[in-house]
C-alpha cells in the first residue's frame, strides 16, 4: 500500500499539469490492496507516517534521533523531518492511548481515583507530544516545505487541478468514474479524535467537523473502530469535577490539547497560508485534504480552551 500510494501520487503530481487518469498498472494493484485494507487507494496518514519509519538502531527506542523513513518524494533532510516529527508524535502518545479505555472505564464505573490515575499517566504522554511538535521548524523550512513536500501529498477531492477527481483506469467497480478521495493529513491521525472522546471535548457543527467525521474512513479499520467505540460512550465531562485533584488532571490534558491545537494552527500559517502560491496544483487557501482549514482550526482550538473545568 505504501509502495502504490507514492507511485500513484508521483504519477498524478509530478508534472505541471495532473492527468485525469491513473494507469491501470498502478491503478488496479492499489485498489485491490487499498480494499484488503479497508482504506480508499489513496495516500493516506497510514501509508505516509504510521508505516513509514525504521530504526536505525534496532535495538534503540523510537525517538527523533533514532528513526528514518522507508521511503519518500524527492528526498532531504526538510521532507524527512516533517514525516518522523509525526512519527514521534505517535510514539510518545501510545502511553496515552494505552490509558484511554482505563479512564473511560473509571468514568462508567464513576470511580474518580482510577480516573485520576489514568490521567496522571496520559497527561505526561501530551506534555511530550507538544514539545516535540514544537521541533518542526529545526530541519523542516516553511518555503522548503511549501515548495518541495507538500506539492506531493494533495488528494483529488475539492482540488482546484483536479475538479472532476481522478480515473482508475481497469478498475471495474468505479466503471470508469472519475473518484474522490481525500489527500494525506494529520486529521487522519487517531490521536486528537480519541482524546477529545475520552475527555468529553466537543466540537459545533462546521465544515471541518464534518470533514473530520469522513477522515475516519481514511484510518486504519483498528484505529477507526477505537475511535467510534470511545465516542459511543458519551463521556459527561462533569464526572471530571469530583475531586479538586481530578479536575486538576483534566484541566492540565485540556490545556496541552489546546496548546498542541493552537501550534498545529500556527503552523498551518506559516507554512500554508502565508507562502506564495504559484499553481493551482498547490493551493493556499484549501488543505491537503480539500478543505478551508484557517478559520475552523482556530474555532477547535478556542472550543477546546472552553472545555476547562472551573
Amino acid at each position: 500500500m505504501q509502495a502504490l500510494s507514492y507511485l500513484g501520487h508521483a504519477w498524478v503530481w509530478g508534472e505541471p499539469t495532473p492527468p485525469e487518469s491513473l494507469p491501470a498498472n498502478i491503478a488496479l494493484p492499489w485498489y485491490v490492496v487499498a480494499q484488503r485494507l479497508g482504506r480508499p487507494p489513496v495516500l493516506s496518514y497510514a501509508s505516509y507516517a504510521l508505516d513509514n519509519w525504521r530504526r536505525l538502531d534496532p535495538e534503540g527506542p523510537l525517538t527523533l534521533d533514532n528513526i528514518a523513513l522507508l521511503q519518500n518524494f524527492l528526498g532531504g533532510v526538510d521532507e524527512e523531518w516533517f514525516i518522523l516529527i509525526h512519527v514521534a508524535i505517535e510514539a510518545v502518545a501510545a502511553q496515552a492511548i494505552r490509558s484511554l479505555p482505563a479512564l473511560i472505564q473509571a468514568v462508567q464505573t464513576e470511580d474518580p481515583l482510577a480516573a485520576e490515575k489514568a490521567l496522571a499517566e496520559i497527561e505526561p504522554a501530551l506534555s511530550a507530544m507538544y514539545q516535540i511538535l514544537l521541533r518542526m521548524p529545526e530541519w523542516c523550512d516553511p518555503y522548503i516545505y511549501y515548495h518541495r513536500v507538500r506539492p506531493y501529498i494533495h488528494g483529488w477531492k475539492n482540488n482546484p487541478a483536479l475538479p472532476e477527481g481522478l480515473r482508475y483506469e481497469g478498475v471495474e467497480a468505479y466503471g470508469e468514474r472519475p473518484q474522490q478521495f481525500r489527500g494525506e493529513t494529520g486529521a487522519q491521525s487517531s490521536i486528537i479524535p480519541a482524546l477529545d472522546a475520552a475527555l468529553g471535548i466537543t466540537h459545533a457543527e462546521d465544515p471541518l467537523r464534518a470533514y473530520l467525521r469522513e477522515m475516519l474512513d481514511y484510518m486504519p479499520p483498528g484505529h477507526r473502530t477505537f475511535v467510534l467505540d470511545l465516542e459511543a460512550v458519551q463521556v459527561n465531562r462533569q464526572f471530571y469535577r469530583q475531586t479538586s485533584s481530578l479536575r486538576e488532571l483534566y484541566n492540565q490534558c485540556v490545556h496541552w490539547i489546546e496548546r498542541f491545537r493552537t501550534q498545529h494552527l500556527e503552523y498551518a500559517a506559516q507554512y500554508i497560508a502565508r507562502q506564495h502560491q504559484v499553481s493551482a496544483t498547490n493551493p493556499t487557501a484549501v488543505g491537503t485534504g480539500g478543505t478551508p482549514f484557517m478559520p475552523y482550526l482556530a474555532k477547535h482550538r478556542d472550543e477546546t480552551q472552553a472545555h476547562k473545568l472551573s
